[in-house]
């Protein structure tokens, strides 16, 4: 990636807009969002939906129009959890000895 940010906030009051990220990753014409828990749940996952769709509808207001793609970082991924992340389009991100496995998900990763 070309660019990597960490916690930063949207608060565009004009279109009442607001969102906190943990992770942004930007190369070129794609842009990826990652949330990091140390145990997600369903409901850090839709909440994360949730916020895409605000950072999607934030970079639309502005004229961004470059690709967006979710990802779930934790520490531990309950089975169930893990795939409903990736039935959701989101990457999956754990810990494995001293480095990462990314799990793509299922299908094609969903764009925002």
């Amino acid at each position: 990636m070309d660019k990597a940010y960490n916690n930063t906030a949207i608060k565009d009051r004009t279109n009442n807009i607001f969102a906190q990220v943990d992770i942004t990753l930007e190369n070129g014409d794609k842009v990826m969002i990652v949330e990091v828990k140390s145990k997600p749940d369903a409901e850090d996952i839709k909440s994360h939906i949730q916020r895409m769709e605000k950072v999607k509808t934030h970079a639309a207001y502005h004229g961004d129009k470059r690709k967006y793609l979710g990802a779930i970082a934790g520490v531990v991924f309950l089975p169930d959890v893990k795939e409903y992340a990736l039935k959701q389009g989101f990457f999956a991100i754990e810990p494995s000895g001293e480095t990462f496995n990314i799990t793509p998900p299922d299908n094609q990763p969903k764009e925002w």
